[in-house]
This record gives structure tokens, sequence and C-alpha cells, in this order.
């Protein structure tokens, strides 16, 4: 008989179905561009089905096309566990975001598969829908949906640029389903997902044991001052809306340092007019805040704004700041985290402990069932890039450590 302690996926078999999936979308730097419910993602999405098909699976999609492939377990009281992530990418995206957490519970599958090994419960993998938000925003839409943070009426009314509806993608391309979303039930889940982020490799750690996903805030800034001529008009009597903006930029900068590991961004600016020979006259840009514990993440909210003031006010200028968007910062359930733990341990591989410092679908499933992730190494921290690389042997020790959690979990439902 079996043991759960000698199932060994096969690296290679995972490894081989990421290069041969990334041909749906394949870009000629090497990367994919398969946004959400396009003709790249119907292919994927087909061959997913396909594949969990000959594993005994019955596939099921939901009203917004969140894909569920369940494999039976012995107890037909209980709801399946879960392992999922998404298959959608950016425009220039890589072969690794979102791809590996689905296609390595694809060989966690295969393997269970390959040994005949029947756990308690059932086990599932979710393909969840837009996790980008590159083409349909906002990012998360359909797990969000899922959990209730989002309703199905609203998915459906999101726009491309073009002035195409998710929805009415959803129908063309066959995967509007019937079940209502938040319908099909699991009991658990866990998201395998490369890092995005430089430390794994910094400290030379195999596995990133996540245990939660740091609160983020958004926020747009417009400073005013007064256009004039660079030439004719005096230092200081100037009104320049760059100057303070970039001042408040350093200020922004220093709330991070002051807040490890907290993070503060600005990401865009749009100086007008833009022009060589003309002291700028209005900034706008964007802060983003992050930080894993909410408390602290309130001190930096207070610390920024007060800043933002009085800069405006050294410089005679005008202000407006308005809170865009807050995504609450997420604690993972301490029981799969531990699962996590013990998966990586029986592999041999040398982990840490993390908060993810991105947003993933598991942030808003945690809303609606236990979850967790578990990270791996991608070279030089690079996500969102078509150069975004991840090793053979490290994507098979993210599914490795992803069926050993899986069926640490299980082993308690006996």
């Amino acid at each position: 008989m079996t043991s759960k302690t000698n199932l060994t996926i096969n690296p290679q078999r995972l490894w081989d179905s990421l290069m041969g999936t990334a041909k749906f979308g394949g870009t000629p730097k090497g990367g994919i561009k398969r946004l959400t419910v396009s003709d790249e993602d119907r292919q994927v999405r087909d061959w997913f089905k396909a594949e969990c098909e000959t594993l005994g699976c019955t596939v099921e999609v939901d009203e917004v096309g969140n894909m569920f492939a369940t494999r039976p377990g012995k107890r037909k009281d209980i709801a399946p566990i879960a392992m999922g992530s998404h298959l959608d990418t950016q425009p220039t995206g890589g072969k690794f975001d979102g791809v590996l957490g689905v296609l390595g519970a694809l060989e966690a599958m295969r393997t269970l598969a390959d040994m005949g090994y029947e756990t308690n419960a059932p086990i599932m993998i979710v393909n969840w829908t837009n996790e980008e938000g590159s083409r349909f925003a906002p990012a998360m839409l359909c797990s969000g949906v899922y959990a209730g943070v989002f309703t199905t009426g609203f998915a459906y009314s999101r726009e491309d640029r073009q002035g195409i509806k998710l929805g009415d993608e959803l129908e063309r391309i066959g995967y509007k389903g019937k079940h209502k979303a938040g319908d099909i039930k699991f009991q658990a889940m866990f998201e395998l997902h490369i890092e995005q982020g430089p430390v794994l490799e910094a400290e030379n750690k195999m596995i990133g044991v996540v245990t939660g996903v740091q609160g983020m805030r958004w926020y747009e800034v417009t400073v005013r001052g007064q256009e004039s001529h660079t030439g004719a008009t005096p230092m200081g009597l100037r009104k320049n809306a760059l100057l303070g903006a970039s001042r408040m930029i350093e200020a922004i900068h220093q709330v991070g340092m002051n807040h490890l590991p907290g993070v503060a961004s600005v990401g865009l600016i749009e100086n007008r007019p833009n022009s060589r020979n003309v002291v700028p006259g209005e900034v706008f840009f964007t802060v983003d805040l992050r930080h894993p514990d909410e408390k602290v993440l309130d001190k930096m909210e207070a610390e920024y704004q007060a800043a933002l003031p009085k800069i405006a006010a050294g410089l005679g200028l005008d202000l407006e700041e308005k809170r865009i968007w807050i995504s609450p910062a997420v604690k993972f359930a301490p029981n799969l985290i531990e699962c996590v733990r013990e998966g990586a341990k029986q592999a041999g591989l040398t982990m840490r402990e993390m908060a993810s410092g991105a947003g993933h679908d598991a942030a808003y499933i945690a809303r609606v069932a236990p979850t967790t992730m578990i990270f791996v190494p991608c070279l030089g921290g690079i996500s969102h890039n078509e150069a975004e690389s991840t090793t053979l042997e490290e994507c098979g020790a993210g599914s490795q450590v992803l069926l050993n959690a899986v069926l640490a979990y299980d082993g308690k439902l006996a």
C-alpha cells in the first residue's frame, strides 16, 4: 500500500507542462500574453480541463468562469481540499506567475492518480478567473466574487480598453458556467506561487511559508502651484508643483523606511504642462502603502498624511489627497501554515516564514475558508515581466511541498 511519505512528484513532467502551455499566448521574448477570457485563455482552459478529466476529475465551472476540478476521496460527507491559482497573465507576463500554482497542483494530482492513492477528502484544483486584472480591473476579481467581495453583476460589467465586457467574453469562449459563484465549496485552500520578490533567493531558501498578505492602501495626490516662465520667474517667487511633489515623494519613501518591513511607493507621476521652460503648475501622483500589520499601516498613513500638507504649505502650494482603495491585511490559517512547514521539512527543504507583498486570490479566499500559500524563489525577484525565471528544481520543490501539505491536512480527516 502506498503511504503518503513516498508520494514523489515528477519535476520534469511539471516542467514540460509549464513549457508546453506557455505556447498558448507565447511571446517572441519568451513570456506569455494570455489575457483573461481571451482566445489564448480559452485554449489553456480547454487543455487544463482535458488533463484533469484524464485523471478521473469532474470539472465544473461557475458563473464567472472559475474552474473546479475534483478527484473523489474516501469520504463523501466532507468538502474537498483545494489547491489553485490562476492561468491568466499580464500583457508581457512570464511563464510562472499564477501558472505554477495551477500546474503544480495538477502535478500533485497526477502523482496521486499514478500511485492510486486514495485521500480521505476529495482533492480539488481551482483556476481563478482574472487574477491579474490587466484586461479587466480590479485584480483578483472572480475569487473576489466567490468570496462575496464583488457581485457577479459587477464582474460581468467590467470593460477592457476596447469596451468589451467580461460577461460577454465569458459567454463567447464558453466559460460562463451554470454554478452560482460560491456554491462549489471546499474546506481549505493551498496556493503555490513564485515569490515575486528577492528574499528567498537572497537568503538561499527554497520554500516561503506564507503567514499572510500585507495590508494595502492606495492614494491619489494632486499638487497645484502656478505655471510661469523659467527664465523670467525668480527662484524665490516660484510656486513649483514638481518641487513640492519631489519633496513629498522623498517623505513617502521615508515613511516606508521608518516602518520596515512596510513599504511606501510612488509608482505613477504626471507633471503638467511638462514643458522644458515652464515652471510646473500641477503634478499628479499615486501612493502605495503596505504592511503586514494593520495598526502599523494606520501609523504609516497618519505619518504620510501629516507630512504632505507641511511640505505644500512651505512652498505655497495647494494639495488634494484621497485614499482610493484599501485591502486589509490577511492572516492565513495557522493549521494550514503548520501543514506547509511539515511538508517542507518532510521534503528536506530550507524554508523561512514570510508575508506576501503582492495580492493573490488566497487573500480573498481567506475570508470564506482556511487558506495559506507556498512560495518558491524567482530569479532576481523579477515578475510581471517576460524575463521572469524559476528553475525546474524550484518548481518541483514547490509542487512537492504542496502535495505534502495537502496530505498532511488530509491525514487529520481519517
